[in-house]
């Protein structure tokens, strides 16, 4: 009877167990930037949404009466915000609502995805007093 032979067995094994261990490297790694890239685009959102707010009336504010949003005003803020940020991004303003919807790009680099904009939303209204 003829031994087998087992040279290259182990060869094989562990040149599949790194390359899953690259592959699981590459995911942890590209999804906790695209995570943090999404969180940026969160916090750029509510930044430009509370700067959208901001725009009241002021003349209607001054003098006493309910506090109402300049929506010109407002929704020109929160775009300039964004642009300036780097990020594009959408704003709507609904009565005294602001929404801004801002989106960054992220490019993947180790995994073969490209790139892709990540969003995120945020709404914001003036305070008044009661």
């Amino acid at each position: 009877m003829i031994g087998r032979d087992d040279r290259g067995q182990v060869t094989a094994f562990v040149v599949i167990i790194t390359l899953a261990l690259v592959l699981l490297f590459a995911v942890v790694l590209e999804g906790g930037s695209a995570l943090s890239t999404r969180s940026r685009a969160i916090g750029l959102a509510q930044e430009a949404a509370r700067v959208g707010a901001q725009q009241i009336d002021l003349a209607a504010y001054r003098a006493g009466t309910t506090v109402t949003l300049d929506a010109s005003a407002a929704a020109g803020a929160a775009q300039n915000f964004l642009r300036e940020a780097g990020a594009d991004g959408t704003v709507r303003v609904d009565g005294n609502t602001v929404t801004v919807i801002a989106s960054l790009n992220y490019d993947f680099v180790l995994l073969p995805l490209g790139t892709r904009a990540l969003r995120g939303s945020a709404s914001a209204s003036p305070h008044t007093s009661a």
